[in-house]
């Protein structure tokens, strides 16, 4: 996915989420997010989108942001929520567009640049519409391009060797033959995730491994997400491996 695409599925995705609220009960609790009601959820997606356009306008977040703790959030008017959502998406898309890919902002990784704005921005919308749409009990579809992406990003983000001062327990991860294997049916790729070194490395490689999962792209996608159980995909070989994984890998 380039920038613009980023840009326009911040706006997208972002719609869809409000579509998932027409009728809906914005005190429906969201298991995926423990704590969380749909409304606060929501409300979280949209501070971060207007913290993010404070970012790319002036490289970088505002000093003080309680849209990212959204708990004290008890409004329930479906309706008001999602157009402040749009608003708010396509608020920072255009500001996104103005700044181009390579304006120097401040961000959490290497890369100073609002092309992570928007792709950060981007995925937080795909992952948490994600969450609604599994508490209210909607339908989820998503293009296969853009969940491979989000694959990509959740691997380099989950890479970066700043985890293992921020979170040593992810050290334990690493060891002899603990390889594993992601493979999407549906667009025939495929992710490895290699734990036999020093740091935690992955390719897109079809190759022999300590445990293969199967299934499409987004159930792939909302698996390493811990958005839906083990048993929604197809696995060959160590399956404790894969536990323990998902249980320690994570860049939130």
């Amino acid at each position: 996915m380039d920038y613009h695409e980023y840009c326009d599925q911040i706006v997208a995705q972002a719609s869809l989420l409000a579509q998932h609220l027409i009728d809906a009960d914005l005190v429906t609790p969201v298991p995926t997010c423990p704590g969380w009601t749909v409304g606060q959820l929501v409300r979280h997606v949209g501070g971060a989108h207007r913290e993010a356009e404070q970012v790319a306008q002036k490289g970088r977040p505002p000093g003080q942001d309680d849209f990212r703790d959204p708990t004290h959030f008890t409004d329930t008017d479906p309706g008001q929520l999602g157009a402040w959502l749009v608003e708010g998406a396509n608020r920072l898309a255009a500001e996104l567009r103005a700044a181009g890919p390579d304006k120097a902002v401040a961000t959490p990784v290497a890369d100073q640049t609002t092309k992570f704005v928007a792709r950060r921005m981007t995925h937080e919308t795909v992952m948490h519409r994600a969450d609604a749409a599994l508490a209210l009990g909607s339908e989820y579809r998503l293009e296969p391009g853009i969940a491979a992406d989000s694959i990509d990003e959740w691997m380099e983000l989950c890479a970066l060797p700043l985890h293992f001062e921020v979170h040593p327990w992810m050290r334990e991860l690493l060891g002899p033959d603990r390889i594993l294997h992601f493979h999407a049916t549906d667009t025939r790729t495929d992710w490895l995730v290699d734990l036999t070194g020093d740091a935690i490395a992955w390719r897109h490689a079809d190759e022999e491994a300590a445990v293969v999962v199967r299934g499409t792209v987004l159930d792939l996608l909302l698996l390493i997400y811990k958005r839906r159980p083990v048993e929604t995909v197809e696995v060959r070989g160590d399956r404790e491996l894969l536990g323990f994984y998902l249980d320690r890998v994570s860049f939130g």
